[in-house]
């Protein structure tokens, strides 16, 4: 019986946030291809797999390297960073494997938009201020569909974690204000989220942009943007815990 293909979640960079499933598999691999750029080195001390780097592969190299595994009954890992799911590149990978019958299994990991609200802080949703979060990226090398332009998605007036864009942060800039954020929206940028080089630089829609150069700042960052980022008590507090408010496994209190 083979074993199924595992695409994996590394996580933001921390080798300690990887799943305790993600962990067991590297362990139990007989080979692991990487996204060698950004998964931390630390994650591969140890194992006793053949390792490859995909960085310097293309698509049908890396599927080589998978489909022979699994052809000769390896155990294989392909290590992605974050969350497979999100700007994984996976689904090119899972197609060819869909065709082939392959059987694979995708195992998440923490993402570096989670990681992102952990290091500020921050709860990414609060009451009164913002119930929805949007993950996106700025149009770039890569394009993003007209409808999700970044002026759109702004209009909303949502949490943002713009991922992949912080080469272009004055164009993001600019975008957000078409979109009819307002000159104080406060904005964090968060450079190399959880690794030991981490950087965080706060401000507002006015400045952020030049702050981010004066930092130097040009690649792996996210930018957050939305009313939950400011540092002061919510104005409004969720009613989970709230004395007063009746739910399934408690009974309110009346005043």
């Amino acid at each position: 019986m083979t074993h199924p293909i595992h695409f994996v979640g590394a996580g933001p960079g921390d080798p300690e946030l990887i799943t305790v499933k993600g962990q067991r598999l590297l362990n139990e691999a007989d080979i692991i291809v990487y996204t060698g750029s950004l998964v931390p080195e630390a994650l591969l001390e140890d194992v006793s797999a053949e390792i490859h780097n995909s960085a310097g592969l293309n698509l049908e190299e890396v599927l080589e390297i998978l489909i022979t595994g699994w052809q000769e009954n390896k155990k294989i890992v392909r290590l992605h960073t974050g969350d497979p799911a999100i700007y994984g590149a996976i689904n090119e990978q899972i197609a060819t494997l869909v065709k082939k019958d392959i059987p694979f299994q995708v195992i998440p990991g923490v993402s570096s938009a989670t990681a992102t609200a952990a290091a500020l802080s921050t709860e990414l949703t609060l009451p009164d201020i913002s119930q929805t979060v949007i993950i996106t990226r700025r149009a770039g090398r890569t394009p993003v569909p007209e409808k999700e332009s970044l002026s759109l998605l702004a209009s909303h007036q949502a949490t943002m974690l713009i991922l992949l864009s912080i080469s272009m942060i004055d164009d993001v800039v600019e975008d957000l204000y078409e979109g009819g954020y307002p000159a104080n929206t406060p904005v964090a940028v968060v450079e190399k989220v959880s690794w030991p080089e981490e950087r965080h630089i706060r401000g507002t829609l006015a400045d952020i942009s030049g702050k981010v150069k004066e930092a130097g700042i040009r690649k792996t960052a996210i930018i957050a943007v939305g009313e939950v980022l400011a540092q002061c008590p919510p104005p409004t507090l969720s009613k989970l815990y709230d004395k007063t408010f009746t739910h399934e496994y408690r009974q309110g209190k009346t005043e």
